[in-house]
Formats: C-alpha cells, structure tokens, sequence
C-alpha cells in the first residue's frame, strides 16, 4: 500500500508551537528569577556577626585583626599588637616599670598591669581597669585611652560590634526619610545588611545623584538611595595641624662652647634665616639638663624675636665620657622621661619654639632607644605646639657616627630631620679629601629619601661653612688637619695657587707648596654652597642649615634666600 506525505504547513504547525512553548517557558523562568531577587534584594539579611566587629572611621577592620577583640565585665579590651598596627606602631612594653607606653599625636601614656592609674603627660588618673594578659596576649582598656587616642568608643553588644571614631576626621551625620533598606552594594541584587526606619540617624561616608555610602547605628556599612537621606549635618571637620613655619626653613646654628656666654647679636640682621639655634642645653655626667643661658641668652632671644626669628635651642650631649652616658639615660625609661621633663620645662620657662637634638657619638646597639626617645618626647612637644627637629648624620660610616641613628624612624617622628652633610673626610680620616662633595651629598639625600623612605619635606640639609687644609709631609703622611672657615680661605693659601674646578664634587680644589710639605684644600665658597643649594629644588627638601654662625661670607644669605624661593 502506497504511503501519504504529511501536508508541509502541518509540520509547520507543530514547530511554531513548540517554539511558542520554548518562548514561554524563558519568559516564566526569568519572571520568577525577577521575583526571587526582588525578594532577596529586600528581605534577605546577612545573618549576625558571629565573632565581635571592629570599625574604625567607617571601616570595617575586623579581617585585619591579629587578635579579637575581648571583653570582660562590659570592658572592651584591644590588644597591644592590633592597637599598634590601627594606632600606634611605636607601642611598646617597659619591662623595666612592667607597663605598657603608647604614643599618639599630642599624648604619652603609661598604663600598667596591676593598678587602676593611667599616666597621660605627666599626669595621673584614675580609671576602672587596667591592663591584662591572657594566653601570652597583651590587651589594654580601649575607653581608658580614649584621651590618648582622641576617639570615642561604643560597643554595641547584640549584633557586636565595636565602633571606634577619630575626633580628630569629619563626621557627617543625616537621619533617613522614609524606611529603606541598606544593601550591601549598588548593584541591582544585593544583600540586605541592615533596615533603618523612618527618621534613624546615619552617618555619610560618601555620595552622589543616586547613592549614598552611610554606617548605621549598628556599625554595618553599606548603600542607600540619596534621595532617602535628608537632615544632613557636619558634625566636626578635619583638624588641620598649622605648621610653624611657612614654607623652607632657614635654620642657622650658633655655636658657643659651655664655658662661654652668648654672642651679642643686637642690632644685626641675616638675611633670609627664620630660625636660630644656640647651644643653650647640655647633658651632665649624670645625664641631666643643664642649661647655659643667662642675661646674655636672654639678650639674644629678644634680638631673635625682634628679627622674626625661631628659636629651636641645641640639646648637645658633647664632652667626654658622655657616649656611656647618653647610653644610661637612653637605657631607662625613667631617666628619658626625667630629661623630656627637663626639656618641656625648659621651652615654657624661654618661650621656646623648638628643641634641636644634637646627639651624637652613640652606641649602636643603643639605635632603637634613641628612637624611642624622639617617640616618647615628640607628643610632648606637640601638645606645647613646639617643633623637634633631629641632627644625624649620613648613612654611611662607622657604628658610633652612623650606624647609631635609625634615620627611617626619627624621620617618621620628628617634625624635621637635619642631615649634617659634612665631613666626608674628617679629622680621624687616614687621607685628605673634601669635607663635603656635590656627589656625596647628593647619594646621602637619595639614600634618605629612597632607602629610608623619609618625606622630603621633613628634611633640611646642612651644609658647612668651613672647609679644611690638609699638610702632607714628602712621605705622604698627614702631619696637620686644620679647620678654615670660609671668611678666611682667601688670607689663608696663597693667591699663587691655581684653583681647579672638579666637576664631580662641584668645588676649587687647591695644592701646593710650602717647603718640603704639600697642602691641599677642597674649597667651600658661594659656588660650590650654590650647587648644594640647588639640591633642595631638586628633591623638594624642607630647607637648609648651616654649621656655623660667623664662619660664613655675606654673600651666602642671598645665596640660600634665592635657593629657598
């Protein structure tokens, strides 16, 4: 029996249909996709916190914890580590004292372990707890150091959640206009993290035409819709710290040994300096502060006022035997704290405005209590709105001259580190060289700001104003070293010798004879002080300094006005 075809539009028919039906189907299974992620996007709320939340300044640090957060008897306790690594990186234990000292911006304090006092710049207060261990931990009172810290804190204990705000950054508070739902991105499906009702208070991290990024009450942060936020207020602004002295500091020192009694300066100006330090302090043999001003320093500091001068007075610990010394002082964290007493008692006495550190010839092994020093006394001279700027050295050379200093540390805590670039070849030197060449003045200021990684503008360069003239016998050997100041190079080598230009070193060289021995001198003149000058354009520096006060020619005080422009 023959078969029949299907008729073609009856095919037709049965395909169309089935695609209607494919059609279908993808509309209801992205309808009901739809309705699940509405229903997500405005009812599914991330569950509770499981361990207890740290936001600091509207960010939630809790991931970046080393320890959690611990309470006890409605005390919120942070540990040492994690308060060193959210606020002060310079913790650390006296295990002299068995305390622990923490520094931040203005404040020093001493918290202990067994009594209810905490010590904040020099004064005692009483608190409710103390701080404790656990497990090897460290963990101090966060409430108690909210004075040090400039924070308020609340804890807040059902969805845990510890907030922690700097006094000190702007606050932006609003309240909300209608019930709305805080989600955990802008996107179109996100989580719920939290629901605030109609007329709660938020706070503004950040905004624009369509959304907000707020923290709630609970310390959850997420998004909203601007046009939900209304009442908006500023709470504080960020503080701004004004800085002494605008723009380049032009510092010179003024010299005088312990002995002497100030120079009388009145009725002179220099040009272009805006900060002067005289050698008015010393340490003793005991480690003490011992001053050396009298009515003469008291002339001059009405003359540096007169003339819009700074005072920022030298801190020497020069003399002999003073290496072991500065070694008991740094070594102890009640002889430190003994002479930063000293030291701010002095600057309110005189009305200073700064403290210059001059210490030099230390131990190594001493590097880290030295800086610890500089931390302990920096917030003191803060609160007083003082400056303390810091002299090291190059960061070359031997244990007792370089390796003494942690340049990267000072430099991070110091309002201004004074690199001394002088005396490249010195008077220990075994061969005659430049007190202080272009090249190696240049390599020491890139080693601090790249290896050291120290601001620029925190670094003032100090050059010389003297230079020395080498004697050399026929055999080769050094026989005399002898300092020249600048006003005196011309009086002291004869005008028949030929100055040469070194490129490298950028400064005269000069030698020549006299008698059977060979002199030679690296020149310092406004030539070569101009190229160092020109250094600080070049690196964006902080300013110059110069060692010392009446060794200098008057041409240089243009020279450095100019450079400092």
């Amino acid at each position: 029996m023959k078969k029949t075809k299907e008729p073609q539009n009856v095919l037709e028919k049965g395909k169309k249909k089935k695609r209607n039906t494919i059609i279908l189907s993808t509309i209801i299974a992205i309808i009901l996709l739809l309705i699940i992620g509405l229903i997500a996007n405005n009812y599914i709320i991330v569950g509770k916190n499981k361990t207890i939340n740290l936001v600091i300044n509207n960010r939630n640090v809790t991931e970046n914890l080393k320890t959690g957060i611990l309470i006890q008897e409605g005390e919120v306790y942070i540990s040492k580590e994690d308060l060193g690594n959210f606020f002060d990186k310079y913790i650390y234990e006296d295990t002299e004292n068995n305390q622990i000292i923490t520094t931040y911006n203005k404040k020093i304090a001493e918290i202990g372990y067994d009594t209810n006092t905490i010590n904040i710049n020099g004064s005692d207060k009483t608190t409710y707890t103390h701080a404790i261990k656990q497990n090897d931990i460290t963990y101090l009172p966060i409430e108690e150091l909210k004075e040090v810290y400039d924070i308020e804190v609340s804890y807040k204990e059902e969805p845990k959640v510890v907030i922690i705000d700097s006094l000190s950054k702007k606050q932006e508070k609003a309240v909300v206009s209608s019930n709305v739902s805080v989600k955990s991105s802008t996107k179109f499906i996100s989580k719920t993290i939290d629901r605030v009702k109609k007329g709660q208070v938020i706070y503004i991290i950040s905004e624009n035409n369509r959304y907000s990024k707020v923290r709630t009450e609970n310390g959850k942060i997420g998004y909203i819709k601007s046009s939900k936020v209304t009442n908006k207020v500023t709470v504080r602004e960020d503080m701004q710290e004004e800085k002494q002295i605008e723009g380049k500091v032009n510092l010179i020192w003024d010299y005088y040994s312990q002995v002497a009694t100030a120079p009388d300066r009145t009725g002179t100006t220099i040009d272009g300096v805006n900060v002067v330090s005289p050698s008015f302090f010393n340490i003793n043999e005991n480690g003490e502060l011992v001053e050396n001003i009298g009515t003469r320093g008291q002339t001059y500091m009405d003359w540096a006022r007169e003339n819009n001068c700074k005072i920022w007075p030298m801190l020497q610990n020069s003399g002999d035997g003073m290496m072991s010394v500065t070694s008991r002082v740094m070594n102890s964290y009640q002889k430190r704290k003994q002479l930063i007493e000293s030291i701010i008692n002095v600057c309110i006495k005189y009305k200073l405005d700064g403290i210059n550190l001059d210490f030099e010839n230390m131990r190594k092994e001493d590097k880290d209590l030295y800086s610890r020093f500089i931390i302990e006394l920096e917030p003191r001279m803060q609160e007083l709105g003082l400056v303390l700027s810091v002299d090291v050295t190059a960061p070359d050379g031997s244990d007792t001259w370089s390796l003494c200093f942690d340049r990267h540390v000072i430099g991070d805590v110091a309002d201004y580190i004074i690199f001394m670039a002088y005396d490249e070849y010195s008077d220990s030197s075994t061969e005659p060289g430049t007190t202080a060449g272009y090249n190696w003045v240049k390599l020491g200021i890139e080693k601090f700001v790249k290896t050291e990684e120290i601001e620029p503008e925190k670094i003032i360069l100090a050059v010389p104003f003297y230079t020395r003239l080498w004697t050399q016998d026929e055999s080769g050997k050094i026989t005399k070293k002898e300092i020249v100041s600048m006003k005196d190079i011309d009086s002291t080598i004869p005008e028949t010798a030929e100055r040469k230009w070194d490129e490298d070193l950028k400064q005269n060289y000069v030698e020549y004879k006299e008698g059977n021995d060979t002199k030679k001198m690296w020149i310092e003149d406004e030539k070569s002080l101009q190229e160092k000058a020109s250094l600080i354009t070049e690196y964006k520096l902080g300013g110059v300094a110069a060692w010392q006060k009446g060794m200098e020619t008057d041409a240089v005080w243009e020279i450095f006005k100019k450079a400092l422009k």
